[in-house]
């Protein structure tokens, strides 16, 4: 047997108020809430219906003895202005929307299910702390030093070799013999290692110059290590033989 009144001696504690106090907004998205749950359509709202339901909320918030806030009881007395002014008769030439007692309610609960939409998304959207967390890892205590090969004299000439190779392939190539300067290729070296990082050793030679190109190149790039102006890196044992511009003290 269903229970028609409120036991006088019912305990509900504190928090179990607030949940339901949470459950809606405000009027509208109590009025939106009833509208949708029903399925009913928003630009005909039957009136009486929808207000009978918002008053019946009305009173067991009343009857939980619960304070109501001033809002919910400014819409129900529209609520109940609007049902007055459905019943009075209307001439037939007046039945537009404008005239419409529900005309501003409707525009009203459209505008604000407009809003709770895009609430709605923007609340989907990642949000730091909550789907997102900041990792911060203290890396003062780290000390991390890279010991990199000394490069021998024998995997540069091995590189140069290569090199060597690939500027006989194009030898058939030199029409005319032009006198190169050590001292002009190694500003020209600097030159293209001005940049903040380095170069592969083979990227210093130009191979249409034949071999004395060649080899005029890798005599500038020995002269400016001698002089402490470039240095030559390998990250580990046969990998590729790179040159950097050695930064100024």
């Amino acid at each position: 047997m269903p229970y028609q009144d409120m036991p006088e001696d019912l305990y509900i504690p504190p928090d179990a108020l607030e949940v339901f106090l949470d459950a809606f907004e405000g009027p509208l998205d109590l009025l939106l809430y009833l509208i949708r749950k029903q399925n009913m359509d928003i630009l005909n709202i039957p009136i009486a219906q929808i207000t009978q339901q918002y008053i019946r909320y009305i009173e067991m918030m009343d009857a939980l003895r619960l304070e109501l806030a001033a809002e919910y009881l400014v819409m129900a007395a529209l609520l109940a202005e609007i049902k007055s002014r459905m019943l009075l008769p209307r001439q037939a030439e007046e039945e537009d929307e404008e005239d419409d007692p529900r005309a501003y309610l409707i525009r009203k609960l459209q505008e604000y299910e407009a809003i709770k939409k895009v609430a709605e998304q923007i609340d989907q959207l990642p949000r730091n702390e909550r789907d997102v967390f900041d990792a911060a890892v203290d890396v003062s205590t780290i000390s991390v030093r890279q010991v990199l090969p000394d490069v021998q004299l024998k995997e540069m000439l091995l590189a140069f070799q290569d090199v060597l190779k690939r500027a006989e392939q194009l030898s058939h190539h030199q029409i005319t013999k032009e006198p190169l300067s050590v001292r002009e290729r190694m500003a020209a070296i600097l030159e293209k290692l001005n940049r903040p990082d380095s170069l592969p050793f083979s990227a210093l030679f130009s191979r249409h110059e034949g071999k004395s190109g060649v080899v005029v190149s890798f005599l500038a790039i020995l002269e400016l290590s001698k002089e402490g102006l470039i240095d030559i890196l390998q990250s580990g044992p046969c990998e590729d033989i790179r040159i950097q511009r050695r930064a100024q003290a």
